[in-house]
């Protein structure tokens, strides 16, 4: 039997209270230096290459936002992963002009 405070944590539904939800945690946002850094990554992808951003320092959702609009702008796919963004393809060169139309500071690091 596991103490009160666990069966607490797992609570769900309450009659007194109804629907309970948890608190939501409070984002973890990695602080950038104000420089966007483009890289093209292959390992671990069966040799598809996709294209990542990191340094962004915003929040999740203003990351899906930015994400979306380079999605469309490059005409491909891809997602938001721990605080960078994937853009499938080599789309350096397009995102470096995208970035720099768009005053962002950045700088291409690996090969």
């Amino acid at each position: 039997m596991g103490s009160l405070q666990d069966e607490l944590s797992q609570l769900v539904y309450s009659t007194d209270q109804g629907k309970i939800t948890p608190e939501p945690e409070p984002e973890d946002i990695p602080q950038g230096d104000g420089v966007i850094r483009l890289r093209r990554e292959t390992k671990g992808r069966k040799g598809k290459g996709v294209t990542v951003l990191s340094g962004f320092g915003v929040s999740v959702n203003e990351l899906k936002d930015i994400a979306k609009t380079l999605k469309k702008h490059c005409g491909v796919g891809g997602s938001v992963k721990e605080h960078t963004i994937e853009i499938q393809g080599d789309q350096r060169d397009t995102l470096e002009k995208w970035l720099s139309a768009h005053d962002y500071r950045f700088k291409r690091t690996g090969g």
